[in-house]
């Protein structure tokens, strides 16, 4: 007899007992639900295996201790949560012949996800090895959490997953991300209730108002509850049944619970939820589309209360496993020395039946198989889950086109602001580009000077309209501008986004994408482990484009100081990062091209939105950021003799002072020979015994020279450069200027000279490196610092820089 689920009751926080559910009903029939909970059971019994075992899979033999792994490792708490889920998504499937998507969200809860997906057959096909016999399962359960094997999270090697959950918070916003533009797609996504602790996923909530149910498809959160994390409560699971449903109405949700610990009662209450929320999703998708009224909907979500390590031992050694913190990771240890441990253990993975769930020879049985979909409907096999299969490339625009590209006779003589042009740039490859490709920013577009994209595609909104915002507020039900305060949110969104084929791009304030370091750091390893997974297909690089930076904190002042992110996308693989500074119009769109055309990199542009100077007319600029960096002969006054220094930029505003520092020194000293050298990408400084694309030793040296001084002055922190050239024949003769924490409310040549990438700083360390100058150039240094010195004063007085400075050109 099976229990009907009930409605809960206010206040109850117990996990175990009967199914209490919003919706009521026994949809199951006797063998549905007989091939769903074998499915499940077959699952945990996985599940634990994974944690413990490497020989004896099927329990032929009683359970010996030579049977167990020497070192005990993964998690178990979330597992039968995350497989009853799996389960029951894949009744959902052949239900309504649904495309879905399963995202996991609770940390290192992969043996939950993994075991699923090996019974319906997606892993054998992706790992021949973990085939479905008796020999596979057990090299299924050795290689997890043992070294040479496989992670204890849903890590890239994971058929079926695009989000690992080894870092907490972003099932949400990926799942987002991957519902944008995917119409018949709905995306399932099991947040932990430890991961809702974190900013990011509480941010990420509020992604409902984001989808257009038109031509997107749809997310179904389930916030898993679980109620502990490691050794300690969760928030969310402590609170009143009153108090959290009303959190999640307060989201614009339309919250369902089901909660409870009876398997049978509870495949019931998840089964009418199921059926309830997809008939939902469904209605709401067909009235939108219908008649093309577009709305913002409550969506519905599920609320998932089950036992911590549901199914484990109660009790262990007379202390609480099942429904307590005990059973996050490995319930219990001592299996080698501990008689009785080894006994419970042989006894639980016993009590799921698998006599009844494996053949003799270890495959799933026909009706345990009968459960999960077939072919590409599989949760393991979706192409959704492997988006360089979906991939398509951008019909893009020719980046020379006149409309873009700015013209000018004399390098170093106009000045124009650089991103300006690259927003008309993206505005066209939107145009042309209406299913794949979205834009992201914070609410910075139109700060970034960004905002010709709005020409052709406004923001999203679907939130509550005034008049007003007809006036310049850019939005639209049909936006594909994305743009919301929380750069975790974007981030997650973009990631999910391009990891099921899309295209994006990203625009954030230099200061404030530190925001998102440890996303950056996620995805930057996603995309190394995928290099040496053969069955991972390309997919479009994450383009950010860094902006408001350093130098130009005018008014925002020493907070919106820090150039590090730089440091931090050094520190990933150079298989899969890249860094540009073009200085100029030309080259940032020769950047922006390269990155959007681009497959697995995280490319990041560093390039202000203010006035600057132009010094490279097309052609120039796409030989010159091919190279990487390159000498600029119209800079230079070294042709055909040794120079005596060289003078290096990288940065828009640092580039400007090393060039106006050329321009000092060759005044003072007609016969100085200077070299002058801009580098665009910052990797190109690396040896090429540690990275592909990197200069040579031979040509670093003949750029660089071998005994000359090297003055280099960088966009940010000179230790960097350090980094990457410390290896170079010549790193004891090159010296590094760039930021070091110095500043706040300043003028950009007043913060330039607080941190030493000032002209006069410049130009006096080539007279104190140049051995012809130590002596001859004392009146000079005078000379430059009297200057420094009326900078200072002139800025103090009047608020602005100097005439002489902003005014200054290179001189012809």
């Amino acid at each position: 007899m099976v229990a009907t689920p009930t409605k809960p009751e206010v206040g109850n926080l117990s996990a175990f007992g009967p199914a209490r559910a919003t919706i009521t009903g026994t949809p199951l029939s006797p063998e549905e639900l007989h091939q769903m909970d074998a499915y499940w059971r077959a699952s945990n019994y996985l599940a634990v295996g994974m944690i413990y075992l490497q020989d004896n899979p099927l329990l032929r033999q009683p359970l010996h201790s030579d049977h167990i792994k020497n070192r005990l490792l993964g998690h178990w708490g979330a597992s039968p949560g995350i497989a009853f889920v799996y389960t029951h998504l894949n009744r959902i499937i052949k239900k309504f012949d649904q495309d879905m998507l399963y995202m996991v969200g609770p940390g290192h809860g992969a043996p939950g996800f993994l075991a699923p997906c090996y019974l319906e057959g997606s892993y054998s096909e992706f790992y021949p090895n973990c085939s479905l016999d008796e020999a596979g399962m057990k090299r299924f359960f050795k290689q997890f959490s043992f070294p040479g094997g496989i992670g204890s999270h849903c890590t890239p090697e994971t058929p079926g997953s695009i989000h690992e959950g080894g870092e907490l918070g972003y099932s949400i916003s990926h799942a987002y991300g991957a519902a944008f533009d995917n119409p018949n797609l709905i995306v399932v996504a099991l947040a932990g209730d430890g991961e809702a602790e974190t900013g990011p996923l509480a941010t990420s909530w509020h992604s409902n108002k984001f989808i257009n149910p038109i031509r997107d498809g749809a997310v179904l959160p389930i916030l898993h509850l679980n109620g502990y994390k490691i050794n300690n409560p969760t928030v969310l699971a402590r609170v009143s049944h009153e108090e959290l449903e009303a959190l999640f109405r307060g989201y614009g949700y339309t919250p369902y619970f089901v909660e409870g610990s009876d398997p049978e009662s509870m495949h019931q209450a998840m089964a009418a939820t199921m059926d309830h929320c997809i008939t939902e999703i469904h209605r709401i998708q067909t009235e939108a589309r219908s008649t093309g009224n577009v709305t913002r909907p409550r969506w519905p979500m599920i609320v998932l209360r089950t036992p911590k390590g549901w199914t484990c031992p109660a009790y262990v050694d007379g202390k609480k496993i099942e429904g307590f913190w005990r059973a996050h990771q490995v319930p219990m240890g001592g299996m080698k020395n501990n008689p009785e441990h080894l006994r419970i253990l042989e006894a639980w993975m016993r009590s799921y039946k698998p006599e009844e769930l494996f053949d003799d020879h270890g495959a799933p049985k026909p009706e345990v198989m009968a459960a999960a979909p077939t072919g590409t409907k599989r949760l393991g096999s979706t192409p959704y889950a492997n988006g360089g299969l979906l991939r398509r490339d951008l019909r893009m625009p020719d980046f020379r086109d006149p409309k873009y590209a700015i013209h000018f006779d004399k390098p170093g003589t106009i000045e124009a602001m650089n991103t300006k042009p690259l927003g008309v740039f993206l505005r066209d490859v939107m145009a042309r580009n209406m299913t794949n490709f979205r834009v992201f920013g914070p609410d910075e577009n139109t700060s970034n000077k960004l905002d010709a994209i709005y020409e052709v595609s406004k923001k999203f909104w679907i939130a509550e309209y005034f008049p007003e915002d007809a006036d310049g507020g850019e939005l639209s039900t049909d936006g594909r501008v994305m743009e919301y305060l929380s750069e975790h949110t974007l981030e997650g969104w973009l990631e999910g986004y391009l990891l099921t084929g899309r295209h994006g791009f990203f625009s954030t304030y230099e200061a404030f994408v530190h925001v998102i370091d440890s996303m950056f750091n996620q995805h930057a390893k996603w995309l190394d482990i995928c290099h040496d997974i053969a069955w991972r297909q390309s997919i479009s690089s994450l383009n950010l484009l860094i902006t408001s930076t350093v130098w130009r904190q005018d008014h925002n002042g020493f907070t919106h100081q820090d150039p590090g992110f730089l440091d931090v996308v050094v520190n990933k693989s150079s298989r899969v990062t890249r860094i540009y500074l073009p200085p100029d119009v030309n080259s940032l769109l020769s950047c922006a091209d390269h990155c959007l055309r681009s497959k697995d990199y995280v490319n990041v542009i560093v390039s202000d939105k203010q006035m600057h100077l132009q010094y490279m007319n097309m052609d120039d600029a796409i030989r010159h950021c091919t190279k990487g960096l390159g000498i600029w002969d119209w800079a230079s006054n070294d042709q055909g003799s040794e120079p005596d220094v060289v003078m290096v930029g990288c940065g828009d505003i640092p580039t400007q002072e090393a060039l106006a520092a050329t321009d000092l020194l060759r005044r003072e000293f007609p016969d100085l020979k200077i070299r002058f050298i801009n580098v665009v990408d910052l990797f190109r400084l690396q040896p090429d015994t540690e990275h592909p694309h990197g200069m040579s030793d031979h040509d670093f040296d003949s750029l660089f020279t071998l005994d000359k001084p090297i003055i280099f002055n960088f966009h940010g922190y000179p230790w960097l450069i350090h980094r990457l050239a410390y290896r170079r024949h010549n790193h004891n003769n090159m010296h590094v200027r760039g930021y070091k924490e110095e500043g706040n409310i300043n003028t950009p040549m007043e913060l330039a000279i607080a941190n030493n990438i000032d002209r006069f700083t410049l130009a006096m360390d080539v007279i104190n490196r140049v051995p012809k100058l130590k002596v001859a150039g004392a009146h000079a240094k005078e000379k430059f610092l009297n200057m420094q010195i009326d900078c200072r004063n002139y800025a103090y007085k009047y608020g602005v820089d100097i005439p002489e400075v902003v005014n200054w050109r290179w001189p012809y």
